[in-house]
């Protein structure tokens, strides 16, 4: 689910530099990942995300920090939330290991997360007005 966390995360990548293009996973991507099918399909994320101002373009991702995909589309910077850091990911490694693409982690957005939103709802989440 496409929250703040998220927006801060593009916004700041942008700011690094001219030309922001995203990545957007396909479903059996997420669910590889997060043992959940995404609520919001691939297509509707790629629309929201294709719709903001200040990004470029928008690529489907079929891997996770495919460095390969990033060279052909002439990436020099790849930007990711810190929450990863933390993660173990091969490929991941791999990127930040290699000398041409830079990987830049972004400050996690502490109050939100997809997951935790998901969380309210099934709990009944009523807001405390």
């Amino acid at each position: 689910m496409f929250h703040i966390g998220h927006l801060n995360v593009l916004k700041k990548s942008k700011a690094l530099g001219d030309y922001l293009i995203v990545g957007v996973s396909r479903d059996e991507l997420v669910e590889s990942y997060k043992k959940a099918r995404p609520i919001i399909p691939f297509e509707d994320r790629v629309e929201i995300v294709r719709h903001l101002d200040f990004v470029d373009q928008v690529v489907p991702q079929e891997n996770l920090f495919d460095s390969g995909l990033m060279r052909a589309y002439g990436v020099n910077v790849m930007t990711i939330g810190d929450d990863w850091r933390s993660k173990s990911n091969q490929n991941l490694s791999a990127l930040i290991d290699s000398s041409d693409i830079e990987v830049v982690f972004l400050p996690y957005t502490q109050s939100v997360s997809s997951t935790s939103i998901k969380e309210k709802i099934a709990k009944g989440w009523q807001d405390d007005k």
